[in-house]
C-alpha cells in the first residue's frame, strides 16, 4: 500500500448508510452494563483515549494514544490510568499501568496513513487484575471480515464523562489490513473498539485509528486485529523487564513504516 492515497483511490462506500444510527450516550446503569470493559485510559491526566479489557490485566487501545500528542515522546507509565465502564466520575474498577507496549511499526510522527493506521495498536499491561465477574473482557475477533454493520463504543470530546455507544454503523470496505466505518468519532475515540456482533456476544474486530474525508464524508480508519495483538502480546512476554516509568516500543520483525499523528488523543 501507499498511504492513504490507495484508500482513497480503492474505497468507496457503496452501502446503504441509512442503516448507521446516531450516537447515544450511555447514561444509565442498565444501558452501560454490557459494556463495563470499554473504558476511558487518563495519561497523566492531560489526555485521554478510549481502551478496551481484552484479558483480566490487559487493554486493548491505539499505539499512538501512548505517545505524547504530536510527539514521538511516549507517556510514562506511571502516570497512565484505566477506568473500566467510567461513568460522571465513577468507574467499575480502576487500575495503573504496569507496563505498556506500541507496535514497533507504528510511526508516531507525521501524516495519517492506511498503512500506519494497521499498526496503530497498543497494549496496556494493568498493575492488579479486574476479576472477570465484576469487568467481563471481551474477545479480539479472528473470523472473517466483511463489509457490513459493525457498533462502536467510545468517549470522546465533550462525551468525556460516560461512554456513548452507536449501535450501528458501516464497516465500508477493506484495503488490505485497513478499513474504513462511516461511524462516528472524534478525539477521544482513538483506541475505541469496534465490535461485530455476528457470533453471539459482540466481539472486537477493530480499533478506530483516525479520522478522514472520503469525497467530502467524515470516514474512521482501523485495522485488521488479531496478528497484531498476538504479537504484542508475545512481544511483552519475552521482554526484559524495563524501568517502571517507561513505555517500551516493541519489535516485531522488519518492514515498512508509514507516517501518522497522535489524530484523536485530546490534547
Amino acid at each position: 500500500m501507499k498511504g492513504l492515497a490507495l484508500i482513497l483511490a480503492l474505497l468507496w462506500a457503496p452501502m446503504a448508510v441509512a442503516q448507521t444510527t446516531q450516537l447515544r450516550t450511555l447514561d444509565t446503569d442498565y444501558s452501560a452494563a454490557s459494556w463495563k470493559a470499554v473504558g476511558r485510559i487518563d495519561f497523566g491526566g492531560r489526555a485521554f483515549c478510549s481502551g478496551t479489557l481484552i484479558a483480566r490485566d490487559l487493554v486493548l487501545t491505539a499505539a499512538h494514544c501512548l505517545y505524547q500528542p504530536g510527539t514521538d515522546k511516549l507517556w510514562p507509565t506511571d502516570g497512565i490510568r484505566f477506568s473500566a465502564g467510567f461513568r460522571e466520575g465513577k468507574a467499575v474498577a480502576t487500575r495503573r499501568a504496569a507496563d505498556a507496549a506500541a507496535h514497533e511499526g507504528f510511526e508516531p510522527v507525521g501524516a495519517l496513513t492506511a498503512q500506519n493506521a494497521t499498526y496503530d495498536v497498543g497494549l496496556i499491561k494493568l498493575s492488579e487484575p479486574i476479576s472477570t465477574f465484576e469487568v467481563p473482557p471481551f474477545y479480539v475477533h479472528d473470523g472473517r471480515i466483511s463489509p457490513g454493520p459493525v457498533s462502536v463504543v467510545s468517549y470522546g470530546r465533550g462525551r468525556e464523562n460516560a461512554q456513548s455507544r452507536q449501535k450501528e454503523c458501516q464497516m465500508l470496505d477493506r484495503a488490505g489490513d485497513a478499513m474504513v466505518f462511516d461511524c462516528d468519532v472524534t478525539f477521544g475515540s482513538s483506541g475505541a473498539p469496534v465490535f461485530t456482533h455476528r457470533n453471539g456476544r459482540g466481539q472486537i474486530m477493530s480499533v478506530i485509528s483516525g479520522m478522514v474525508r472520503i469525497q467530502g464524508q467524515k470516514r474512521a480508519i482501523g485495522m485488521a486485529l488479531p496478528d497484531r495483538v498476538t504479537e504484542l502480546k508475545r512481544q511483552m512476554r519475552m521482554q526484559v523487564a524495563a524501568p517502571v516509568a517507561k513505555v517500551r516500543r516493541i519489535t516485531v520483525g522488519g518492514g515498512n513504516r508509514g507516517n501518522t499523528g497522535a489524530k484523536f488523543v485530546r490534547p
